[in-house]
């Protein structure tokens, strides 16, 4: 068995998609957590940029989450989440990486970034019109992942891929801080509970850090 150990913050939208996708891998791997605003000497000797997720497999330090889950793909080939035919990984990929860029940049950074890591990093003023935006952004953002699963069994196709794990990490640490409107959409929310239903989300759904409880629904399943 391939030892695998993951250098990764629990409340980190590109951290949770690795572990979403060991978990659907079904694959053991090792949790090393980091606070990611604190230099820390073992992370930056993996790391020269000192961020996570890093993982460690077979003497090799990998870093960037979508090199990683792409790694993890061809490496560990039994359970597939990038797609069976060209088409359809093209898809996938387009909506991994809208999700890790265009809904990152519009949503989670001004969000997640602004009410979570300035908070535990005591440092950094919080941008109120940054909040407004993200706020205001998420509501798009959410129904374009209705239209999707509307239009398909899941966001890429007809199979679960890296597309829902990826939307699912980012909407995870929302959903944490309380800020996302599932009221606003129903496709969207039906499509995030039988996300959060399947066993892989469960040790997402455990994850607390002390300077910032989950909001009350988060670990419902039946939210």
């Amino acid at each position: 068995m391939t030892a695998l150990r993951l250098h990764h913050f629990p409340i980190c939208p590109y951290s949770r998609k690795l572990r979403l996708v060991f978990a659907e891998k079904r694959l053991d791997v090792t949790l090393v957590p980091h606070e990611p605003w604190r230099r820390d000497d073992d992370l930056m000797a993996l790391s020269a940029w000192g961020e996570v997720p890093v993982l460690e497999v077979e003497g090799h330090a990998l870093g960037e989450s979508l090199a990683v889950a792409e790694f993890l793909e061809e490496r560990f080939t039994e359970v597939k989440l990038g797609g069976k035919d060209i088409w359809e990984r093209a898809e996938i990929r387009r909506l991994a990486l809208h999700f890790d860029t265009k809904f990152a940049r519009e949503v989670t950074d001004l969000l997640w970034r602004q009410k979570l890591i300035y908070r535990l990093k005591r440092s950094g003023t919080v941008n109120t019109a940054a909040l407004r935006a993200g706020q205001e952004n998420i509501r798009a953002h959410l129904d374009y992942v209705g239209w999707l699963a509307s239009e398909r069994n899941w966001l890429a196709g007809d199979h679960l891929s890296l597309a829902d794990l990826t939307a699912a990490a980012h909407l995870s640490v929302l959903d944490y801080l309380g800020d996302v409107p599932w009221e606003t959409n129903a496709d969207a929310k039906e499509w995030y509970a039988r996300i959060k239903s399947r066993p892989s989300f469960r040790g997402l759904l455990g994850d607390k850090i002390p300077q910032q409880a989950p909001a009350d629904h988060y670990a419902d399943i039946d939210f």
